[in-house]
């Protein structure tokens, strides 16, 4: 037994995990209040390992952000521009394709797009978008939209979520993006985020997609307004779905980012807290197979160290990053893979380059070369990819 544990007060929430009980959201409640990080972190690193070992994964992606033109004007959100803002945009179905023809040189396998909920594009663009990519490579990976975005274009296609989702998986959409989960509780949505969807509509979004046997992520924007309760209420809502779908792949928790934000916050989250969250959420997501460190919201540094608190994952190269940047985000827009590589080795761990669904394309043991994983068409795509750059 950990050291860290066999001395701690959650020493009974460990045997409790230990004995394969899943824990209450009062254990959970208790560890995200405890100040013993050391013990939780423990905790975490073990259930990580008992899922998966010592690997941890990355993704060659690429970022594109269509426009950040939208018809809301959620508080926290510095990203969202009205036309008669200077710094607003908007990129056409060619410039998207382009941007995404240069970064296949550098061997993407996935293209994560987001957007506002644009006034005036029609629902054909988006389709229209979605069969462009795919045409360009048939198998680049398209992981597209928040649920907010899907509630939008079905609203513009004047037909049902299902149906929508349907059109757009038909077009390519391969796996829906997890953003846009914030807190759950209507309170705090209302604080931050008024007008957006309910934490109704986030999670029935994701059930439809999930029926339609397809995956997803989900997100929790922590350290803004909302208590650590709400936290795990909101973790307990996600519990609850992927105990009914099964059709996560990972949690992202997303570290608030104040800087440029109209909403005060007196106690903006901490590396402490990070930790502490990403940990209980390892911890108590007993259902989920991978919990990601978000680098762009946490800096690399604590990105590794989040590594032995219970994360697997560290995201993607990114290559062009707006939303939490406009908010006052330090860290890099990019990450190559070689630093992604490192950072992981740096942090004991065994680098896996994944898919869009968090599986493997490639295992890199320490002092071997890469060795792709069975059956991976991505590996052969990188390698096509890498040879024309």
């Amino acid at each position: 037994m950990n050291f860290f544990i066999q001395r701690s007060e959650l020493r009974d929430i460990y045997d409790k995990v230990a004995a394969g009980e899943r824990i209450s959201e009062a254990d959970a409640l208790r560890l995200l209040e405890s100040k013993d990080i050391n013990a939780v972190g423990a905790i975490a690193d073990f259930v990580n390992q008992r899922k998966n070992g010592r690997r941890a994964s990355y993704i060659i992606n690429r970022y594109v952000n269509y426009s950040n033109y939208c018809i809301l004007s959620c508080q926290f959100c510095s990203f969202s521009k009205k036309k008669r803002d200077a710094d607003g945009f908007q990129f056409t179905v060619e410039e998207i394709v382009q941007k995404a023809r240069e970064a296949l040189k550098i061997g993407i396998t996935e293209l994560h797009i987001v957007g506002g909920l644009h006034p005036s594009l029609p629902f054909s663009y988006y389709t229209d978008m979605l069969r462009a990519l795919k045409k360009l490579d048939s198998r680049l990976q398209l992981k597209c939209f928040t649920a907010i975005e899907i509630l939008h274009l079905a609203w513009l296609a004047k037909k049902s979520v299902e149906q929508t989702l349907i059109e757009l998986k038909d077009a390519g959409l391969e796996s829906l993006t997890g953003g846009g989960a914030e807190i759950f509780r209507k309170e705090v949505r209302s604080a931050i985020a008024k007008g957006k969807e309910s934490a109704e509509e986030y999670l029935d979004v994701h059930r439809t997609w999930h029926k339609l046997g397809q995956r997803s992520t989900c997100t929790m924007l922590y350290g803004h307004v909302e208590t650590l309760a709400d936290r795990v209420d909101h973790l307990r809502q996600l519990r609850a779905l992927q105990d009914e779908t099964n059709g996560f792949v990972a949690l992202i928790p997303l570290a608030y980012q104040p800087q440029d934000n109209d909403i005060p916050v007196e106690h903006p989250p901490t590396g402490f807290d990070s930790l502490r969250t990403i940990a209980v959420s390892r911890i108590y997501l007993d259902n989920f197979p991978h919990i990601t460190a978000y680098w762009i919201g946490l800096g690399m540094k604590l990105a590794q160290v989040a590594l032995s608190y219970g994360a697997d994952d560290i995201h993607g190269t990114i290559i062009e990053e707006h939303i939490f940047h406009m908010a006052g985000a330090t860290s890099p827009q990019l990450q190559t893979e070689t630093d992604m590589i490192k950072a992981i080795r740096e942090a004991g761990r065994t680098p896996v380059q994944r898919n869009s669904f968090y599986e493997p394309i490639k295992v890199l043991a320490d002092g071997h070369q890469a060795e792709p994983a069975e059956n991976s068409a991505h590996s052969k795509m990188l390698e096509d990819n890498l040879a024309t750059a």
